[in-house]
């Protein structure tokens, strides 16, 4: 059987968390959080085990079925997409840990929650065993409900700083919320602050493993994939559910009102927007499955989220033109995915300008020309 027809039951499981996420996708968005109900649904539904080897209990899951699960979990809740997808990577970062490490995180079960800080925020000094971690990490997705952080920070040496990855379990991390976005406020992705804590060797990796796909530990497909061919997949997922989900409130709200044939055609290439988006972003999932890490088809797939950030973008637009000032009734969810999507495509793994998604893959079309 192809790994990318592997069925690991995700997609029934997805359902069932869509439903709960539904029915508390208004108030997680009053309150910021997303309800304790909709967080053990999550954990239940086996995002965080997603990624992780069978040998500790996991799912040796695929990126074309988590892709599905996922665009299926953001059409009712943006947030709980987000955290869903982010929750999964986060676990294949994790991978790329030394064998103690992966016992420490999933010895007891494979369905910890981590979040990540990928950006190297914070400073380490080498000490017995190990490292001492100060600094602090913005925009940490799900740290409200995380077992673990992974943070990237820099150590100091001869020559240029070493970027590596410490995991840090709760407790010996502070949380600052910081989060106050207009968009996606429900994933709680608040500030982490880390003052001298000790990480033991075990739970640190070099993030040039993580950027080349290259594990030491792992033998898993899913854990030798390198971060350009995969990264930003992991957010352009839930803002591509979340405009389906858009779709759907816009045709519910036109449907009970007297309808004109611009709002029809504002419509209709929403529709048109959102499932080109939908297309390539199953194709880079697909891709990654197949294992086909050519430059090419690397660049091709950052193109493929930039661009389907944008089509999302320019389709929720459509369809708050489509819905007219209804479409803004705060009582609605079409202004709520509106926000999402316009939060998620604004991340900086899906700008074109500053990932040089355009350019990497411009360099592929050249060599062709």
């Amino acid at each position: 059987m192809p790994v990318a027809e592997l069925d690991t039951g995700l997609g029934a499981v997805a359902e069932k968390l869509s439903h709960l996420a539904a029915q508390h996708a208004a108030d997680a968005d009053t309150t910021r959080r997303l309800a304790p109900e909709v967080v053990a649904g999550l954990r239940e539904a086996g995002f965080a085990r997603h990624f992780v080897s069978s040998r500790w209990g996991g799912t040796d899951g695929t990126f074309t079925e988590l892709v599905g699960g996922v665009l299926t979990v953001s059409q009712a809740c943006a947030s709980t997409g987000w955290c869903a997808s982010l929750l999964a990577a986060s676990s294949r970062f994790a991978a790329h840990l030394p064998e103690a490490g992966h016992e420490e995180l999933w010895g007891g079960g494979p369905d910890a929650f981590i979040a990540t800080g990928l950006v190297p925020s914070g400073k380490a000094q080498a000490a017995d065993g190990g490292w001492r971690l100060s600094g602090s990490w913005s925009y940490i997705s799900g740290v409200d409900f995380a077992d673990w952080v992974l943070l990237c920070g820099a150590v100091a040496g001869e020559g240029p700083p070493e970027l590596r990855f410490f995991a840090l379990p709760r407790g010996s991390f502070e949380t600052i919320e910081t989060w106050d976005c207009a968009g996606m406020r429900a994933t709680g992705s608040h500030t982490v602050v880390v003052s001298g804590a000790y990480v033991p060797s075990h739970r640190s990796f070099a993030r040039a493993d993580m950027e080349t796909g290259r594990n030491s530990w792992s033998t898993q497909p899913t854990h030798n994939v390198p971060f350009q061919a995969s990264g930003a997949l992991t957010f352009i997922g839930p803002a591509v559910g979340a405009a389906q989900g858009a779709l759907k409130a816009a045709a519910a709200g036109l449907a009970n009102k007297k309808r004109f044939d611009a709002a029809e055609v504002e419509l209709v290439r929403a529709s048109g927007r959102i499932d080109a988006a939908r297309h390539l972003v199953e194709q880079n999932a697909q891709v990654i499955d197949a294992r086909a890490f050519t430059p090419e088809f690397m660049a091709r797939n950052q193109r493929n989220a930039s661009f389907s950030g944008e089509l999302v973008a320019d389709a929720l637009t459509g369809l708050l033109r489509a819905a007219g000032t209804a479409g803004l009734t705060e009582s609605g969810s079409l202004q709520r995915f509106w926000r999402d999507v316009t939060a998620a495509t604004s991340h900086v793994a899906l700008r074109f300008d500053i990932t040089k998604a355009a350019r990497n893959y411009s360099a592929a079309l050249f060599a062709d020309a």
